[in-house]
C-alpha cells in the first residue's frame, strides 16, 4: 500500500507515529532509502524530513 503512494508526481501527506504520537508531514519524495529503510521527504520551503518505513501509518 505504501509503495503505490509514493508512485504519484506531487505533494504526499504522511501521518507517522513520533515519540507516541501522530504527527502528519506534507511534502515532494525527496528520497527512498531501501538499505536504512528511510523515506526523506522535501516540503515546500525546502526542509528535508526523514521518516523511518515501520513508523509511517499511511501516506496520501
Amino acid at each position: 500500500m505504501i509503495l503505490k503512494a509514493l508512485r504519484k508526481n506531487g505533494i504526499l501527506t504522511v501521518n507517522y507515529l513520533e515519540d507516541g504520537l501522530l504527527q502528519t508531514c506534507k511534502g515532494y519524495l525527496y528520497n527512498l532509502n531501501l538499505f536504512e529503510q528511510t523515506l526523506f521527504l522535501k516540503d515546500e520551503h525546502q526542509k528535508t524530513f526523514s521518516i523511518r518505513l515501520s513508523r509511517i501509518k499511511g501516506i496520501y
